[in-house]
């Protein structure tokens, strides 16, 4: 079960995400995830690129997500942008909140203990593989 924080008005999430991921090489971070979006009860395949770690030597990542202002699946799709700061975790996990062009908003959560993700310079590309 997603561990993300809430939204701020405390809304029930549309949907959940896990993601799980894996360093490039040495130094250059998380690029690249996959996982599964639960929404209106089933399960989609994602892909995700480019989340940023910036710790050398990890190896695997995961993160869950509650996600809001998800009206119909396909606005899931696009770039996310980071919003307003996340509240702290604890435990040593890290949040971050973003949201895409279509207004759908996702808290996410580390689930990896001591990992801090952060967004690439350009975002994160999130779609529904189809």
């Amino acid at each position: 079960m997603p561990v993300a924080v809430a939204s701020a008005a405390g809304d029930a999430p549309d949907g959940t995400l896990e993601l799980k991921g894996g360093s490039v090489a040495a130094g250059v971070g998380f690029s690249w995830g996959s996982g599964t979006l639960t929404y209106k009860g089933k399960q989609y395949p994602v892909s995700a690129v480019g989340f940023d770690v910036g710790d050398v030597g990890i190896t695997n990542i995961t993160a869950s997500a509650n996600v809001y202002n998800l009206q119909k699946l396909e606005d899931f799709d696009g770039n996310y942008t980071g919003v307003a700061a996340s509240a702290a975790v604890t435990g040593g996990n890290s949040a971050l909140a973003m949201q895409n062009q279509n207004g759908v908003k996702v808290d996410l959560v580390s689930t990896t203990q001591g990992v801090k993700i952060a967004l690439a310079v350009n975002g994160v590309k999130m779609k529904i593989k189809q």
